[in-house]
């Protein structure tokens, strides 16, 4: 059983996870095609998105795993012959629980490490893609339109260093108050921490067209920003999130904000993404054991239809974790209120619909629509 279990549990994760990765694959299609990447490239940056993807994937296969075995020896009747032999329902559960706790296991390590070091060296290698386009488009004597917004001409430039000379800058970026400016010397630098790529111009001037004439402001030093985003083709850098920190640094986090008696937004997203590491890997443990009656219950039922009602039943409890999270980032719930209360209605539903499956009160679904629909033929015959 438990082979059967572990089989399809390698089959739906497999199967899922490369959705979800093709998927993402189309969202940066535009990245990837701008940037030449090999095989190996995109290979590499999959690997990197794949333990975001695991820790919501894993319960879900977890969950189906143990949901169509069970349904498919119900159907074919196996467990009936197991329970004349005088084999119970709770003899049937250490190989289900035995693969929840191995996936939960997996799940906290993807939780606690793999998560972070998958997302920083994705990061780490968005940046690096935006540091090697800049590079690219810093060619001396050539008017460089790359950079969204901004127009750049450097008579000398040093695409390692990004060192600069004789630099004519037309910054549009700001509406309808376009810059021209000139500048003697300057410097282009990638900002990794906050994500936006800086034009620093020395001992120059900036001119601006105004109503009334032309304004000129001569400076010692200047920048001009730029969102790292926009050379990514929209791909968010900006500050590190939550979702991209380690479980040390949350945990550093939180505490400093409970020292100071933080509770804003950003405390608040801190939080629930720490309930959410724990949550999500218990959810593998409960969602095992709530599939055991689930199959009972609808035995009959033909494998593709299973596979659809059990994942209606995870978008369920997906949809009572998305709400746990809204609320508790807005701060209408506390988070380990919000994101713990889908595990414990499941485990209590699964608790107790596992009761009455061991003591054969449960109902099947299936059976009860057959018994409504043979009545309904009954009763359309009589009239």
């Amino acid at each position: 059983m438990f082979k059967e279990l572990a089989t399809l549990f390698a089959l739906c994760a497999g199967s899922l996870l490369t959705l979800l990765l093709i998927g993402r694959l189309l969202q940066l299609r535009e990245l990837l095609l701008n940037q030449n990447l090999g095989l190996l490239d995109v290979g590499r940056m999959l690997l990197y998105l794949s333990p975001f993807f695991l820790l919501l994937l894993i319960p879900i296969a977890c969950m189906l795993s143990v949901f169509l075995t069970l349904l498919r020896m119900n159907t074919d009747l196996e467990t009936t012959a197991l329970r004349a032999s005088g084999v119970s329902l709770y003899q049937l559960l250490p190989a289900p629980i035995l693969l929840g706790t191995l996936c939960t296991l997996a799940a906290w390590w993807i939780s606690f490490h793999g998560l972070a070091w998958g997302m920083e060296n994705f990061r780490s290698t968005m940046l690096e893609l935006a540091r090697s386009k800049t590079q690219l488009v810093l060619q001396p004597g050539v008017f460089n339109r790359e950079f969204p917004g901004i127009t750049l001409y450097a008579q000398q430039a040093d695409g390692a260093s990004g060192e600069l000379r004789t630099v004519f800058v037309k910054d549009a970026t700001r509406g309808d108050s376009a810059a021209t400016i000139l500048a003697p010397e300057g410097r282009v630098r990638t900002d990794t921490e906050r994500g936006e790529i800086v034009f620093q111009l020395r001992n120059g001037r900036i001119y601006r067209e105004e109503p009334k004439g032309m304004s000129v402001i001569g400076f010692g030093t200047y920048q001009v920003k730029m969102d790292l985003s926009k050379m990514l083709s929209g791909y968010k850098i900006g500050e590190m999130r939550p979702k991209e920190m380690s479980w040390s640094q949350l945990n550093q986090i939180a505490e400093r904000n409970e020292r100071e008696g933080l509770n804003d937004n950003s405390a608040r997203k801190v939080q629930v993404e720490i309930h959410k590491r724990l949550v999500l890997p218990l959810a593998c443990l409960v969602l095992s054991l709530f599939a055991v009656p689930l199959a009972s219950m609808f035995s009959g039922l033909h494998r593709h239809w299973g596979l659809l009602l059990a994942l209606g039943f995870f978008l369920f409890y997906y949809t009572l974790l998305s709400l746990g999270l809204s609320l508790g980032e807005t701060g209408a719930m506390p988070p380990a209120l919000g994101l713990w209360l889908p595990n414990g209605v499941f485990l209590l539903t699964g608790l107790y619909g596992l009761r009455q499956a061991a003591r054969e009160r449960s109902f099947t679904v299936i059976e009860r629509l057959r018994h409504i629909k043979l009545f309904g033929r009954r009763t359309a015959d009589v009239r």
